[in-house]
């Protein structure tokens, strides 16, 4: 099984605390409000620490998370079908098969850009999560799985997606 670029990690524990940072700022603004404008009459002492503890924590798990689905996230372009695993807490394994797939495409966000990083999307026939995104690719490597997975998916045309 092929792994993400390394680059894609340092992407997302970026967003990680970036997020993080939005979350506490709600906690800890919410619980000056309570405790500052008397909104709350007689709030306990420690609202406005336990709610900074709460956001660090918070940040901590969310940094954690986005270091673990690095290690996770694989994929495979195989004879029959394009394999991927990611999933830090809930392990999902998805198969597809290239007769399914509608169109691919590859993308680059302006973070991507910046980080020289690229995601191709499949996307498929059906309804339930109709399309799977490959991310923390190299733009090369982006392009060069884009054509193989359009030609396999040319290649199984007629072909009996089960």
């Amino acid at each position: 099984m092929e792994r993400l670029t390394p680059r894609v990690r340092v992407v997302w524990l970026l967003l990680a605390v970036f997020r993080a940072g939005i979350v506490g700022g709600f906690l800890v603004g919410a619980a000056l409000v309570l405790s500052e404008t008397g909104l709350w009459t007689n709030p306990p002492d420690l609202l406005v620490p336990g709610a900074i503890g709460l956001a660090v924590v918070l940040g901590l798990v969310r940094v954690v998370v986005a270091w673990r689905r690095y290690a996770v996230w694989r994929f495979e372009v195989q004879d029959d079908g394009l394999y991927i695993e990611r999933g830090v807490f809930t392990r999902i394994k998805t198969v597809v098969p290239y007769v399914r797939v509608q169109h691919v495409d590859s993308r680059r966000s302006p973070i991507e850009r910046t980080t020289g990083l690229a995601t191709v999307v499949v996307y498929t026939a059906g309804s339930r999560s109709a399309d799977v995104a490959i991310p923390g690719l190299t733009p090369e490597r982006a392009e060069r799985l884009r054509e193989d997975l359009r030609r396999l998916a040319i290649e199984s045309e007629g072909e009996d997606a089960v």
